[in-house]
């Protein structure tokens, strides 16, 4: 097996990151740092801290010269950062060394390095959205069609009231439309610029690197910090906390699709499951297993990536060197999770017969908690769970239906307290309210 399920052929459909993929490659790094230099170059030079020309000459040197990253593995392994090398043979591909000197004037290799993961990180959040419109489009629909759709609900795996799958799909959907509308407020408060200079003290960027720092976001559209965050890590930790959340509630997403097309329940259907290598007549949920697998994965990279967070004095190799270890695998994790959920979705089926034959084959035990509250109008509420549950172990034993057993004790109950159709709450209304939501947004 490779080191990482994202990096090998083998398992690329089985968790593939789409475009994000491309975002976490040597390249891409090594680009985004070259765009991050060309846009500091023609802003210093604006400031009057470089000359026009050369600015010039290392912008447009930026976006033609490609630096291959195997070149740079000896220099990165013994300096613990890429950014001294890759300017070293940039500025030698440059062959204008009257331009050249000019390049990284000031900054700190932090500071290119976590500009560079902005940008980078500003595009995983734009797929990210949207592959969460589609994925919220598709709920939003189905929750319309199944608003009304009984089904059980089920607390400890076991079986509780009656519910409807359009209310089950809002369940899924609404923590997926926080996240949707949490986005701007992330971008704003976490997708930063740096520009601090090697200790974070801005000493060898001009009189006022304050305007410097915020010319080169506005050149990046990157935000400003207007302060020096090289060891406040707490804008990766919100948009690495924004993606586990996404993972988390696809995980448990597919926690609960595995758990519905269980052999002898089947009460949803995922036309394209996978095959056994043995068993013919198998049909394995294995979209949704990998969307839990991926929350796993994430929970357990998220409190790394927290403990990375603690940075001693000015920079911290170490704690440096782990975020760059967990980091591309959340957002590598919420990628994939997001790209096979929008499989699942669309081919997400449910069986409204298997749904109506598990809330009628226990006798009717669905209903029990209603009937315990429909009793209270002739008893206190202990009274009635205790005779309830009395009626419910003599309704197992003697494989009469409860309501049978209810309607002969009790012969004036409502007809309509058995009722499906009057039994799922307000099921049906935030299934719609869910639509709803995602129509207006």
């Amino acid at each position: 097996m490779a080191a990482s399920v994202f990096d090998t052929p083998l398992y690329a459909s089985l968790f593939p990151t789409g475009e994000t993929g491309r975002l976490f490659s040597d390249s891409a790094a090594l680009r985004a740092m070259l765009l991050t230099e060309g846009a500091l170059a023609k802003a210093q030079a604006q400031a009057g801290l470089i000359p026009e020309l050369s600015a010039a000459a290392i912008q447009r040197a930026t976006l033609e010269i490609q630096v291959d990253p195997g070149a740079l593995t000896r220099a990165t392994g013994t300096n613990g950062v890429c950014v001294p090398a890759l300017v070293e043979a940039f500025r030698a591909e440059m062959n204008a060394p009257e331009h050249a000197q000019f390049v990284h004037w000031g900054a700190t290799s932090q500071d290119i390095i976590d500009t560079g993961l902005m940008l980078r990180l500003r595009q995983a959040l734009l797929l990210a959205e949207e592959d969460l419109r589609h994925i919220l489009n598709v709920l939003a629909k189905a929750a319309t069609e199944h608003a009304e759709t009984p089904m059980a609900a089920r607390t400890y795996g076991q079986l509780a009231t009656p519910t409807t799958w359009g209310a089950v799909l809002a369940g899924w959907g609404m923590p997926l439309a926080d996240a949707l509308e949490a986005l701007p407020g992330l971008r704003d408060s976490s997708l930063w610029v740096s520009l601090s200079g090697a200790a974070g003290t801005a000493s060898e960027l001009g009189d006022d690197p304050g305007a410097l720092r915020a010319e080169l976001a506005a050149g990046l559209g990157l935000g400003d910090p207007r302060r020096s965050w090289h060891t406040d890590r707490s804008p990766v930790l919100r948009i690495a906390g924004w993606m586990s959340g996404v993972t988390a509630t696809l995980g448990a997403m597919g926690h609960s699709l595995t758990g519905l097309a269980t052999g002898g329940l089947g009460e949803v259907r995922l036309s394209g499951a996978g095959a056994s290598s043995t068993m013919p007549q198998k049909q394995n949920p294995v979209g949704p297993s990998a969307m839990t697998a991926l929350s796993h994965q994430t929970a357990g990279l998220l409190s790394s990536l927290q403990t990375s967070a603690v940075h001693q004095h000015q920079r911290d190799g170490a704690a440096w060197f782990t975020e760059w270890m967990v980091l591309p695998q959340i957002v590598l994790g919420c990628a994939a999770a997001l790209q096979i959920a929008r499989t699942v979705t669309a081919a997400l089926e449910p069986d409204t017969a298997a749904m109506r034959h598990t809330l009628e084959r226990d006798g009717g035990m669905i209903h029990a908690e209603a009937l315990s509250f429909a009793l209270t109008a002739r008893m206190s509420r202990p009274e009635a769970q205790a005779a309830v549950k009395e009626l419910c172990r003599d309704a197992r034993s003697s494989g009469t239906p409860l309501d049978v057993l209810a309607r002969m004790r009790w012969p004036d109950l409502s007809p309509d307290l058995f009722d499906l159709r009057g039994a799922t709450g307000q099921a049906p209304a935030e299934a719609r309210a869910f639509a709803d939501r995602i129509a207006g947004m």
